[in-house]
C-alpha cells in the first residue's frame, strides 16, 4: 500500500507524521532529535535555500531574507486589513502580486506565499523518505477550521508544487480528535481549543465507539496566535526602548529580529518561569557612537496583563460556538488542548474557567494535528479502516441580492456533503438574466464577505418585477468543492459553475513552479544523498585512525609491513579530501576501499591480541 503522509502545516512549526503497524507516529529528520520543525525559510546571499532549524538559527543576521509566519499570508488578497498590518510588522519585503495577491521579494526574485510553503513540505517530504525509504508522494494536509476556500486553494498549491499529490484537506482541530480517539472506542462529546502559532479555532465534536467522528460545530480566527502575543511583548520592549532614548527600533531589521526572538523566548519561559531576564547587549549604536542594551525582566504577571485580551477573544468565541451549535457547557465532557500557545498557564486557566472543568492531557499539543492528518489518511487509502469523518463548512455560502445584501443557501456549520436551495424572484420590470455572485462569509453586506465567483443566466421571459422565478441551488461534496447552479422555473434553463477558489496563482504559473520544484527535489535528494555517504565516510575514516595506531606498531618492523601502512595513510589521504568534493561517484570508491582496509587492520589487531 502506497504510504500516505499527513503534515501539519503550522505558522511557526510544522510536523509530519505517518500510520506504521496501524500506529500513527511523528517523524523527526536525520540527525535531529526534534519532531517539529520550524516553518521558516531562508535564502543566503549565494542564493542557497536554508530550511527549518538552520533557517531559524540565521534569522537574525538575515532577517530580510528570512520568510517565516507566511501562513497568515496564504489565500489573501494585498489589499486586506491582515496584509496592511503584516507588512509593517515582518522584516522581509511584501509586495502585491499580479492578480491583487501577496508575494514575497528575496533578493530580487519574488515568490508567492504556496511557493514557500512548498519549500516547507518539501523538506517535511524528504524527511518522511528518509524514513521509509522510498518516494512519497502522497499527503493529507491540515488547516485552521475557519480557512475559507481561497486560503484552502493556497494549501493545496503549495502541496501540488512540493510534488505531492494532496488527497485530502482536513481542519486542524478534526485531525487533533482524530488522534484522540483513535482506537479507543468512547463514545465522547469533545470541545478542541487550538491555539497554535498564527491562528485559533474551536471545534465541538461528537466521537463514537463505532469509529465515527462527526464535527457539530466550528469557528476561529485565522489572525490570532502565539505570533499577536510574541508582538506584545516586542512592542513592549521596543516603546520603553524609546522612551528612553528617542530611538524607534522598528527601522532596523535586525533589531527587530533580535527582539522577535527575544519576546517568543520570554513567552515560552514564562510558561514554567514566574519571571525573566531579557538581555539584548549592542541593540544599536546611537549617533553619537554609544552603544546601546536592553536589559529588561518580564513578570509572568505582567506578561499575563498584555496579553490577556487575547485569551479572552478565543473565549468570546468559544462561547458564540456553543450557543449556536446549541450545546451546553456541561454537555462537553473532554476538552482537547492543541497548539503550542496552549502551555501558556493563563490560557489552561481561561479554558478551565471557562468550561467549568480541567483540560485532557491526552494529546501532545504540538504533534496530536499531524498524527490525525496521518490517521486520515490512512483512513482513505486503508480497505480494513472503519473510520468514519463528518465534517461541516466553517463559513456560510451564499448569494448577493438587491441592496447589496447577502442572503444564506448554506449556513455555517452544515455537515457536507450537502445541497441546499433556496427560489428568488426577478427584481426589475422586463428583466431578462440575471447576475448570480456566489460568496462566503458571515456578514450581512456582501461587499464584506469573500466573493467566490458569479455568472449570468439569461434566456428569462421580460415581465414585470417578481414574476419570474429563479432557484439557485449550492452543493458542495466531501472535498469542499462548491458547485452553483440557477434554473429559470418557467422554462428549466440551467446555467453553473463549479466555485474554483484561487490562491492567487495562474495555472501557467503552477505548471511553472511545480517544474522548478522537481529540479530542486533531485538536487535536494542528490544533496541528501551525499550527506549520507560522506558521514559514512568520515565514520570508517574515525574508526581507521582509532585502530592504526596498534596495528601500525605491529606491522613496522617488516619492510612489507611499513608499506601497507604507507598504502592505508595514503587512501585516508584521499579519502578525506573525497569528503570535500561534491563527486558521489569518488566517495562511494573511497568508502569501498577504506571498507575492506578496516577489516584488514581488525584482523591485523586481532592476531596482535
Amino acid at each position: 500500500m502506497e504510504p500516505v503522509i499527513g503534515i501539519d502545516l503550522g505558522t511557526t512549526n510544522s510536523c509530519v507524521a505517518i500510520v506504521e503497524d496501524d500506529k500513527p507516529i511523528v517523524l523527526s529528520g536525520r540527525g535531529l532529535q526534534k519532531k517539529i520543525f520550524p516553518s521558516v525559510v531562508g535564502f543566503t546571499d549565494k542564493g542557497k535555500r536554508l530550511v527549518g532549524h538552520i533557517a531559524k538559527r540565521q534569522s537574525i543576521t538575515n532577517a530580510e531574507n528570512t520568510v517565516y509566519a507566511v501562513k497568515r499570508l496564504m489565500g489573501r488578497k494585498w489589499d486586506s486589513p491582515i496584509v496592511t498590518m503584516v507588512r509593517e510588522m515582518y522584516p522581509y519585503k511584501i509586495v502585491q502580486g499580479p492578480h491583487n495577491d501577496v508575494r514575497i521579494s528575496i533578493r530580487g526574485v519574488i515568490y508567492s506565499p504556496p511557493e514557500i510553503s512548498a519549500i516547507i513540505l518539501q523538506e517535511l517530504r524528504i524527511i518522511a523518505e528518509e524514513y521509509l525509504g522510498q518516494e512519497v508522494h502522497k499527503a493529507v494536509i491540515t488547516v485552521p477550521a475557519y480557512f475559507n476556500d481561497n486560503q484552502r486553494q493556497a494549501t493545496k498549491d503549495a502541496g501540488q508544487i512540493a510534488g505531492l499529490d494532496v488527497i485530502r484537506i482536513i481542519n486542524e482541530p478534526t485531525a487533533a480528535a482524530l488522534a484522540y480517539g483513535f482506537g479507543k472506542k468512547i463514545d465522547r462529546l469533545v470541545a478542541v481549543y487550538d491555539l497554535g502559532g498564527g491562528t485559533f479555532d474551536i471545534s465541538i465534536l461528537e466521537i463514537g465507539a463505532e469509529g465515527v467522528f462527526r464535527v457539530i460545530a466550528t469557528a476561529g480566527d485565522t489572525f490570532l496566535g502565539g505570533e499577536d502575543f510574541d508582538a506584545r511583548i516586542s512592542n513592549w520592549l521596543i516603546d520603553d526602548f524609546k522612551k528612553e532614548t528617542d530611538i524607534d527600533l522598528r527601522s532596523d531589521r535586525m533589531a527587530l529580529q533580535r527582539i522577535r526572538d527575544a519576546s517568543e523566548q520570554a513567552k515560552c519561559d514564562l510558561s514554567t518561569l514566574r519571571q525573566v531576564e531579557i538581555n539584548l547587549p549592542f541593540i544599536i549604536t546611537s549617533k553619537d557612537g554609544q552603544h546601546l542594551h536592553i536589559q529588561k525582566t518580564l513578570t509572568r504577571e505582567f506578561f499575563e496583563s498584555m496579553v490577556t485580551d487575547l485569551v479572552e477573544r478565543t473565549i468570546d468565541i468559544c462561547a458564540s460556538t456553543l450557543e449556536e451549535a446549541g450545546v451546553q457547557k456541561d454537555d462537553i465532557q473532554d476538552i482537547i488542548l492543541v497548539g503550542g500557545m496552549t502551555r501558556v498557564p493563563l490560557v489552561v486557566e481561561k479554558v478551565r474557567q471557562f468550561f467549568d472543568k480541567e483540560p485532557c492531557k491526552g494529546v501532545h499539543p504540538d504533534e496530536a494535528v499531524a498524527l490525525g492528518a496521518a490517521i486520515q489518511g490512512y483512513n482513505l487509502i486503508s480497505e480494513e479502516s472503519e473510520l468514519i469523518l463528518l465534517d461541516v463548512t466553517p463559513h456560510t455560502l451564499g448569494i448577493m441580492v438587491a441592496g447589496g445584501f447577502f442572503e444564506e443557501i448554506i449556513p455555517q456549520n452544515s455537515t457536507v456533503p450537502t445541497a441546499r436551495s433556496k427560489v428568488f424572484t426577478t427584481i426589475h420590470d422586463n428583466q431578462t438574466a440575471v447576475k448570480i455572485m456566489v460568496f462566503q462569509g458571515e456578514s450581512k453586506k456582501a461587499e464584506e464577505n469573500e466573493l467566490l465567483g458569479e455568472f449570468i443566466l439569461d434566456g428569462l421571459r421580460p415581465a414585470p418585477k417578481g414574476e419570474v422565478e429563479v432557484e439557485v441551488t449550492f452543493e458542495i461534496n466531501s472535498d469542499g468543492i462548491v458547485s452553483v447552479s440557477a434554473k429559470n422555473l418557467e422554462t428549466g434553463m440551467k446555467q453553473s459553475i463549479t466555485v474554483t477558489a484561487t490562491s492567487g496563482l495562474t495555472e501557467e504559473e503552477i505548471k511553472k513552479m511545480i517544474k522548478e520544484g522537481k529540479e530542486y527535489l533531485v538536487e535536494r535528494r542528490l544533496t541528501q544523498q551525499q550527506e549520507g555517504k560522506k558521514q559514512k565516510l568520515e565514520s570508517i575514516i574515525s574508526q581507521i585512525n582509532e585502530v592504526l595506531p596498534q596495528v601500525e606498531e605491529l606491522l613496522s618492523g617488516s619492510e612489507q609491513g611499513k608499506e601497507a601502512i604507507s598504502k592505508v595513510k595514503s587512501a585516508l589521504s584521499v579519502a578525506e579530501s573525497n569528503i570535500s568534493s561534491e563527486k558521489i561517484e569518488e566517495i562511494e570508491k573511497s568508502i569501498g576501499v577504506l571498507e575492506r582496509t578496516l577489516t584488514m587492520l581488525k584482523n591485523a589487531s586481532m592476531r596482535k591480541e
